[in-house]
């Protein structure tokens, strides 16, 4: 229940000089900083604790009260109900998955995401989804949910919606129809524009014609995360749809994101060129991230990367009649060879889980004269298209991928309920730990984390998860570096993993002794208008200071926002304080990890009311609010158990970078 934070009374005005004002929240902070041994609900007790942000490993406490953590260090002298010994293991926070579909009948048990850790996952990837996310969040919620769900909203969907299966050119007022989709989605919470332009029929759009849909989107300071287009006329070029991507987030302002990022075919080997062309936008200011799984073959339906584009124009009635049609099924048959062979490296690449057959089998038992004459027999028997696994690239470009520093690792998976076709599904984030860490060498463990937390937080824009840090949601994962590791491969794709202890979603065990509790703490995330994409600004020291003074609506606030984290600091130091006269207080006493951005920066920890109560907090100042004009800061702090506080000054913050 929200609620005001004073009970009565009135709060004294004061005419402290800014200076004694700081100099009294420090001693404050110092003060919270001492053992005063408050009682949690639970300690997490001698781990390793891997933050999220990149810095190394520290044997560490862990107190979480409610739904948040709200001590981080030596709890020895504290008490909890609930104590979990995690000595030898490591604490981590719990696992984002930045690529999950719209499919959650299973997400009130989720078992295949808890196995691996993973706490939070972001929908509607590809591009799909529905475009009323109040709804899909609204029954997600009403079924219960395992793990915490926010979406995306779908290009590909907007695109369908209004300009249809064909390949045709969308008039002006159709591309303003989408636009105000994708806005809309935007307005209800979505963590980023989802477009998979691989797919039919976005594959049909230009990208001119994609700038427009998303222009003056870019001012939500979001992400364009995108499938790659992969065509013919680029030589199947994997580069030239990663290209096109980062193109279309340099013209539109949204953070491109190459999602489930891979290097095919005929490009293996290209790795270098292929980041190094990334690691060239972020130089000139365009800041350029990707996801990947630790895999080297993908699934998605049979048909859809194929069979040719002009081909499936229409949907599956059109596309069986050219099927049927003797002239346009022997072109089907040969540029789908040429895409298996470009893509997949021909009929050996392409694997039905479904009956659990190689394509070259299929071949041989029906008297195919290519893979493409067997994929078209496959569809014509079918009378719809089933799964593949589809492979590519190489062991070296992979190792590449998951080494960039903007990579974050995610599975490209949904919630199970014990079936699967990829074992990514049950795999990904142990593989990751337990292969690319401590088998290979390819990763720290303090990287593999932080691109499994903090990184693809901050990607989309998260602000109160992917951390290890006071104020911060109590989404944490224990694990066992010496055991962790996947089980699950093409032939038994839903082997669970190992390794994993147990998982904490906001703040309640939902894996506890390497098994589900079936307990259904996950929430719907929506990401507010200041919550901007951006880098992950926790490795550089920084800086930001703001005060002000205003009177809103009658109502005097005090506003002081001053504080510091040098480079390879646990936590941020200085102090915060609102004042609002006869109705709040608040003044900060532990602090958590300062992120920044250009004219942006939050902080979580813990503070004090008038009452003597602690609460866990998260404050933004935001000079770049996309629903403000004019110059000027927005200042928004959310107090666990009261109404956020919000309001709009004329100065504007300074963050030093």
């Amino acid at each position: 229940m929200r609620r005001p934070l004073l009970s009565g009374g009135v709060v004294e005005a004061r005419t402290v000089t800014r200076t004694a004002r700081v100099l009294a929240l420090a001693g404050l902070s110092a003060l919270g900083a001492c053992d005063r041994s408050p009682e949690f609900d639970v300690v997490i007790r001698g781990g390793t604790v891997i933050d999220g942000t990149g810095r190394r490993g520290f044997s560490a406490d862990v107190g979480i009260r409610s739904d948040r953590i709200v001590r981080v260090g030596n709890l020895a002298d504290a008490r909890a109900a609930d104590e979990v010994d995690a000595t030898g293991h490591v604490v981590a926070p719990g696992f984002i998955n930045l690529h999950s579909h719209d499919r959650l009948s299973a997400a009130p048990t989720a078992v295949n995401l808890l196995g691996q850790g993973v706490t939070t996952i972001i929908l509607n990837a590809d591009g799909g989804g529905p475009l009323d996310l109040d709804a899909q969040l609204a029954e997600a919620e009403q079924a219960g949910l395992a793990v915490n769900v926010g979406p995306n909203i779908g290009f590909n969907r907007a695109w369908a919606e209004v300009n249809g299966m064909e390949d045709r050119r969308p008039s002006p007022a159709a591309l303003a129809e989408m636009r105000t989709l994708v806005e809309g989605g935007l307005r209800a919470g979505a963590w980023g524009v989802a477009a998979g332009l691989d797919y039919k029929p976005a594959y049909y759009a230009r990208v001119d014609e994609v700038n427009e849909v998303l222009r003056d989107v870019g001012r939500w300071r979001s992400v364009f995360t995108n499938h790659d287009r992969i065509t013919p006329e680029s030589g199947f070029s994997s580069m030239t749809g990663m290209r096109e991507t980062v193109e279309i987030g340099e013209a539109t302002g949204l953070v491109p994101v190459i999602t489930h990022m891979k290097i095919q075919g005929r490009e293996q080997g290209t790795s270098d060129a292929v980041l190094g062309m990334m690691d060239e936008a972020t130089a000139r200011g365009v800041y350029t991230a990707a996801d990947a799984y630790p895999y080297l073959a993908g699934q998605t339906s049979l048909a859809a990367l194929i069979i040719p584009g002009w081909a499936q124009e229409g949907g599956w009635e059109a596309m069986a009649q050219r099927l049927a049609d003797p002239v346009q099924r022997a072109r089907i048959v040969e540029e789908a060879n040429e895409a298996i062979d470009a893509r997949f490296g021909g009929p050996g690449g392409v694997f039905l889980p479904e009956t659990q057959t190689e394509l070259t089998d299929v071949m041989a038992d029906v008297g195919a004269s290519s893979g493409g004459d067997a994929v078209v027999r496959i569809l014509t028997r079918e009378e719809s298209s089933p799964t593949s696994i589809l492979r590519f690239g190489s062991e070296d470009d992979l190792a590449a991928i998951l080494a960039h520093p903007t990579t974050s690792i995610a599975c490209d998976c949904d919630p199970s309920d014990g079936s699967a076709s990829h074992p990514r599904g049950y795999g990904t984030f142990p593989r990751a730990l337990g292969r690319y860490v401590r088998e290979l060498g390819v990763l720290t463990w303090e990287d593999a984390i932080r691109k499994m937390t903090g990184l693809p937080a901050a990607t989309i824009g998260m602000v109160d998860r992917g951390l290890v840090a006071p104020g911060m949601m109590a989404d944490l994962v224990v694990f066992d570096p010496e055991t962790v590791i996947d089980r699950a491969t093409y032939a038994e794709p839903t082997l669970p993993s190992e390794g994993i202890l147990h998982v904490m979603v906001n703040g309640a065990w939902a894996f506890k002794e390497g098994a589900a509790t079936g307990e259904q703490a996950g929430r719907a995330l929506r990401r507010g208008p200041n919550m901007p994409a951006r880098e992950q600004g926790t490795a550089a020291s920084r800086s930001v200071s703001f005060t002000h003074e205003v009177v809103e609506g009658g109502t005097n606030h005090l506003v002081l926002f001053e504080l510091a984290q040098a480079a390879g600091q646990a936590t941020a130091e200085g102090a915060l304080e609102l004042l609002t006269d006869g109705s709040f207080s608040f003044a900060a006493t532990v602090f958590g990890e300062l992120q920044v951005a250009p004219g942006w920066a939050s902080i979580t920890g813990v503070g004090e009311i008038p009452t003597g109560g602690e609460r866990a907090f998260v404050m933004t100042v935001d000079a770049r609010d996309p629903l403000e004009r004019g110059d000027g800061t927005t200042v928004l702090l959310e107090v666990e158990g009261a109404d956020p506080i919000r309001v709009r000054v004329p100065v504007t913050v300074r963050v030093g970078l």
